[in-house]
């Protein structure tokens, strides 16, 4: 039987625009920082694309705490449920792990960790199936992207960073990393499925055409009710 999750904390670390109702929603994007600072986010206005601008706007509007997922600002054992979907391959494997620390630091005993990632396997399926040709492989793993050309797009590099992924996962190696971080009851699930007996609001099917999900607890007694 499912251990209970406590009526505490959650969070939501790297939101992006996808916002969760009781949860913190934590973003380390250039665009959630300027959104705490209303004079800078105009300075940098035109370095943004029509989507960060709006995410700016919404950040703002809702909240969303300007927060470094390797140094989360919250006490040890705070926090009942940790969620993350697509933003630990934007992380270098170092820094993925040391957010996984930081994620284990601050749960519970007992609580839970949930985590969204591009399916590395998925593509290579599609790929060795013929569905997807060499080119469209690599463009779809973000693991490359194209030089910035000129002037403006050198600068929005330097200021904006690049936006591929560093590092690509699958259920199986996902599931290797939180196992020697030393997190229990680790298990791949179906879009839609969920250990979590009280997961909220939770989307757990986000990204479903391109995601595994994988959920972990941290070792311990569950958290009280």
């Amino acid at each position: 039987m499912a251990a209970a999750v406590a009526t505490g904390l959650r969070l939501n670390v790297g939101c992006g625009s996808s916002l969760l109702p009781g949860f913190v929603n934590l973003d380390n994007s250039l665009t959630a920082r300027l959104a705490q600072i209303p004079v800078l986010g105009q300075a940098f206005a035109a370095l943004l694309q029509p989507a960060q601008r709006t995410f700016m706007a919404r950040a703002r509007a809702n909240g969303i705490m300007s927060a470094d997922a390797n140094q989360l600002p919250f006490p040890d054992r705070s926090v009942a449920l940790v969620y993350s979907s697509h933003m630990i391959e934007h992380l270098s494997r170092d820094e993925a792990s040391t957010f996984l620390r930081e994620a284990m630091r601050v749960l519970e005993p007992g609580g839970w960790l949930r985590v969204a990632v591009p399916d590395l396997s998925r593509l290579a399926r599609d790929y060795v199936a013929g569905r997807l040709n060499a080119n469209r492989f690599v463009e779809l793993t973000l693991l490359a992207s194209e030089r910035p050309r000129g002037a403006l797009e050198r600068l929005k590099m330097a200021v904006v960073g690049p936006r591929h992924h560093l590092w690509m996962y699958d259920g199986t190696s996902l599931s290797r990393l939180l196992q020697d971080l030393g997190f229990q009851d680790v298990s791949v699930l179906p879009a839609g499925e969920t250990g979590i007996p009280d997961p909220g609001t939770l989307d757990l099917s986000e990204r479903e055409n391109e995601s595994v999900y994988v959920e972990a607890r941290k070792p311990g007694p569950a958290p009280r009710q």
